[in-house]
């Protein structure tokens, strides 16, 4: 996918209206100056940023329920804003964004501020373990941890009605096979569009 189908996919497949592309170009404008102090994404995607980074995770909405204002979406590691920030620019839901990495959470922080999005979007700028339980509605996490210990340090915010979309990479079904039985039931593989040999954990529960 190239930038510009990149580009054409996010028009075609969401309402993005002018002031929504122009939070989602200031976000990226944002990232890029914020490249030149810390490590946030890898230099080779960067010059790919619509497809291995927006692209990438506005196609977990395709798999969530419809946002409404009072859905909670709880995004793990962040780092950068991804997905947490381009859900809070692209959907209603309100996105919880757990950065335990001091200077990216400050990041996160800043975006949130100058995108006018402090209504939509809270960063958490701790462990996981350190943040008070509560339930959601929706989990993500795009690098976070192993699928086992992720399942374990967030089950305690999930409840049986609770939508999880892990994107695991090439290792999806891997790791999916070395959870227990009743886990594995929990969750189906979705192909990734970015990329056709990733795959997107989906599961409730």
């Amino acid at each position: 996918m190239t930038e510009q189908e990149a580009q054409d996919w996010l028009r075609k497949n969401f309402d993005v209206p002018r002031e929504t592309w122009e939070k989602l170009e200031a976000f990226l404008a944002l990232l890029a100056e914020e490249m030149l102090l810390q490590n946030l994404i890898s230099k080779s995607s960067a010059d790919h940023v619509w497809d291995r980074h927006v692209v990438d995770s506005a196609q977990l909405l395709m798999h969530a329920p419809k946002g409404e204002s009072d859905k909670i979406w709880m995004d793990l590691g962040t780092g950068a804003g991804f997905p947490g920030i381009i859900i809070a620019i692209l959907s209603d839901y309100k996105v919880q964004m757990v950065e335990s990495r001091s200077r990216r959470s400050v990041f996160l922080e800043t975006v949130v501020q100058k995108l006018g999005l402090t209504e939509k979007a809270l960063v958490f700028g701790a462990r996981l373990e350190n943040v008070e339980s509560h339930p959601v509605d929706v989990i993500s996490a795009r690098a976070f941890a192993p699928l086992a210990k992720l399942l374990s340090l967030s089950h305690r915010f999930s409840t049986e009605n609770t939508v999880w979309l892990l994107p695991k990479g090439k290792n999806a079904v891997r790791e999916l096979k070395g959870l227990s039985p009743k886990r594995q039931k929990m969750f189906h593989v979705e192909h990734s569009l970015t990329d056709p040999e990733a795959g997107i954990l989906v599961g409730i529960g």
